[in-house]
């Protein structure tokens, strides 16, 4: 490996976020996948930001949004549960459609 191309690579995948940064980093541009990059303490941050712990609640009926909620019990319930997980990303996926204009 050229000396150049090892110091492209270390610039680049080395660097690590700023500590106390909530916000999580945006998809590269050339990735079509919404959820290229993300995690699922990262798509929870994102969906309770933009919907609230309620609204959630009300658009996948599980206990870890209604029942005292929070990102630890989420993050916990959807790792051990594939069907919740699913519907988790499936909501991220919907809401980072452009909407479509009438």
């Amino acid at each position: 490996m050229t000396l150049k191309l090892r110091q492209a690579l270390t610039s680049t995948t080395m660097t690590k976020p700023a500590k106390g940064t909530t916000s999580p980093p945006a998809p590269k541009p050339g990735s079509k996948d919404p959820m290229h990059g993300m995690t699922l303490e990262m798509i929870i941050i994102q969906l309770e930001q933009q919907f609230g712990w309620e609204e959630l609640g009300r658009r996948i009926k599980i206990k870890c949004f209604t029942d005292e909620p929070s990102v630890a019990s989420s993050l916990k319930f959807l790792r051990r549960t594939p069907w919740a997980r699913q519907k988790v990303e499936a909501l991220y996926i919907r809401s980072k459609r452009p909407t479509k204009k009438a």
